[in-house]
């Protein structure tokens, strides 16, 4: 599709679905494993913090069909979870677009509780997940989920982008087509820090074990990191209620799994449409799919869907990340529990 027929397009469409109000194809590339990533991380004490979905109880720990994860067999993610620390990063793209990054990482000391403002971080090295909101949100309405993927062993960078995130001065929902390259240069920035002198992340991200995810148009943003857009540094991808609309659906590049997430109620983007997403990914993916989920409250705010899809998520990331075949055994027991989902499993 090209980007002079997308804008109009973008436009019609975003504004009849009301999106804005929500908080030439290439040959498939063969899916094969990174290199053995750099360093372990050392699991933190302590559980969950209230607020947060719990681990679960882990399911049958041998490993899935389908190709491996990335790193050495038999390599394992944290076991436990780590306290969680939070800080911001000032950024801005070409000196007209600020994109502020709100930072979660795992940090020292006792698992659970509210994310601690600038505390120690972890030791170890962590994969690196950019995050991309909604039309109309900001990093924070997300909360629960992305600390969750910290306190499992995930640096989370989730940038507010400056003409779609909520109280922009300028709302304009085609600027979405421009996220890609935000995220890019978030990606950029935030990986620097691991040799920026001084900065408390040095030494501490694993930079060769990176992943995009993104909800509604942040989701769009994401599956435009592995299209028009390829970031050739992604491993993986984490789409929650996305399109392929205004991005294309032609996956280009070396394979990195996908795992996309949506319910069937869905009033904004229709399951339809996630659907169809999904099935244009050329390389080991899954879905998980809520017969009950809508666009966002059943699936992000919801204790229960909530849980699902944080553990959901979670074994996904260690296992295309951390190289966890044992997470990637869990996958199908976790996104059973309490019969709220199903999942598509072709990893």
């Amino acid at each position: 599709m090209s980007r002079r027929r997308t804008p109009a397009l973008v436009a019609t469409t975003l504004l009849t679905v009301g999106l804005a109000a929500c908080s030439t194809d290439t040959a498939p590339a063969t899916w094969s494993p990174p290199a053995e990533p750099s360093a372990t991380a050392t699991p933190g004490p302590g559980a969950p913090g209230p607020g947060a979905p719990g681990p679960g109880a882990p399911g049958p720990g041998a490993p899935g069909p389908g190709a491996p994860g990335p790193g050495a067999p038999g390599r394992r993610a944290p076991e436990q979870p780590f306290a969680v620390g939070v800080r911001q990063l000032p950024l801005n793209r070409d000196g007209d677009r600020p994109l502020p990054v709100t930072l979660w990482y795992p940090a020292r000391g006792e698992a659970g509780g509210a994310a601690g403002r600038s505390a120690a971080v972890a030791e170890g090295r962590f994969p690196v997940v950019v995050f991309s909101h909604g039309l109309s949100a900001r990093p924070a309405d997300y909360a629960a989920l992305l600390t969750r993927w910290a306190a499992a062993g995930f640096v989370v960078a989730a940038p507010t982008f400056p003409h779609t995130g909520r109280g922009s001065a300028q709302v304009n929902p085609l600027d979405v087509l421009n996220q890609p390259a935000d995220v890019s240069y978030v990606l950029t920035e935030v990986l620097r820090l691991d040799e920026r002198a001084g900065d408390p992340l040095r030494g501490r991200l694993a930079t060769d074990r990176v992943a995009a995810a993104g909800h509604s148009a942040g989701g769009v943003t994401t599956i435009g990191l592995f299209t028009a857009g390829r970031d050739e540094r992604l491993a993986a991808g984490v789409v929650l209620a996305g399109t392929t609309l205004g991005v294309g659906s032609a996956f280009a590049g070396s394979a990195a799994p996908q795992l996309f997430v949506h319910g069937h109620l869905d009033e904004v983007v229709d399951y339809a449409a996630g659907r169809a997403a999904y099935d244009r990914v050329p390389w080991p993916k899954a879905m998980l799919s809520l017969p009950r989920g809508d666009h966002g409250r059943a699936l992000l705010s919801d204790t229960a869907s909530l849980r699902v899809v944080a553990d959901t998520t979670v074994g996904f990331l260690h296992w295309s990340l951390y190289g966890d075949e044992a997470a990637r055994g869990r996958l199908p027991v976790d996104a059973a529990r309490g019969g709220l989902a199903t999942l598509d499993d072709r990893l």
